[in-house]
Formats: structure tokens, C-alpha cells, sequence
């Protein structure tokens, strides 16, 4: 019941911070709602071309703040982060793997297929109608139905 809370927490924000987020000039990549010892943080992850500097995170929460504070759909107290998903992102949302297609990634499953879980290689166009991701590593192509991975991340090489 509590992760219920949560997540609607953070999609009630998504919905409320949006537009406020794309007239500072942003996409809006991210929300959660967690706790952090006896803390509880919002985060609001933003991202634009070019990446995000600390102007933009100020700005964002300039913008979004008083929404938050007019809405109230936190119950507790809670503290504000504005951040960047950084350069090793999750990626939650069909729109988000589609953005990343030809990027390095690590699918984590839920449960594990041929005796493993995790699997990197080179992501692929999203496939729309199965709800499937696939990767490439070697030239072996390895896909999952969207529902079977518990996480895909950028893998960035440095």
C-alpha cells in the first residue's frame, strides 16, 4: 500500500510539474518519490539537449515549487531535488528506450532466462506492437517482452 502511495505521489507531480518543466526549456524525465533514512525526498529528474546545467535545475525548481506547494499532494513533509537523470540513465518508459536505440545497456530481468539475469549489448529500435526490447553483442540479437526486465540502463564507456 505504501509503494502504491508513492508512485501515485510521483505521477500526480509528473502531471502537475510537466508544462512548467517544458517552458524552462526541459523534458521532464523523471519522477520519484523515496525515502532516504528518516527522510523523504521528491525528484524531479530533467534532461535537455546538450545536458543540464545548475541554471536549469534552479530555474526548474522556481517553476515548479509553487505548483507543488499550491497542489499539496504530499501528505508529509518532505524535502525538493531538481536533478539530472545523469549520464547513466534508466530507462523506464517506451519513449525514453526508443530515445536511447543504438546506445549501450544493461537489461536486468526479473527472473533469469538460459541460467542469467543481466545482459548488455547494443539496444535496439523499440518493437511497438510485442512490447519487446532487444539488444545486439557480437552479433547475436537477444530480446525480452518489455514486462520481463526489472531495469535498463545506459552503460556509458569511459
Amino acid at each position: 500500500m505504501a509503494e502504491k502511495k508513492k508512485t501515485n505521489v510521483a505521477q500526480r507531480v509528473k502531471e502537475l510539474v510537466k508544462d512548467a518543466v517544458k517552458e524552462c526549456g526541459c523534458t521532464l524525465w523523471d519522477v520519484e518519490f523515496v525515502k532516504e533514512g528518516a527522510d523523504r525526498n521528491l525528484i524531479i529528474y530533467i534532461d535537455k539537449p546538450g545536458g543540464v546545467s545548475l541554471t536549469d535545475c534552479e530555474m526548474v525548481n522556481d517553476a515548479v515549487e509553487p505548483i507543488i506547494d499550491k497542489e499539496d499532494p504530499i501528505e508529509e513533509s518532505y524535502f525538493l531535488e531538481i536533478s539530472s537523470p545523469g549520464i547513466e540513465r534508466e530507462l523506464k518508459t517506451p519513449e525514453q528506450i526508443k530515445a536511447f536505440a543504438g546506445s549501450r545497456v544493461v537489461i536486468k530481468l526479473f527472473a533469469s532466462e538460459n541460467g542469467k539475469k543481466n545482459f548488455t549489448g547494443t539496444l535496439l529500435p523499440y518493437d511497438e506492437e510485442e512490447n519487446k526490447v532487444s539488444i545486439e553483442e557480437n552479433g547475436v540479437k537477444t530480446e525480452f517482452a518489455l514486462k520481463q526486465c526489472a531495469q535498463i540502463k545506459t552503460v556509458f564507456d569511459f
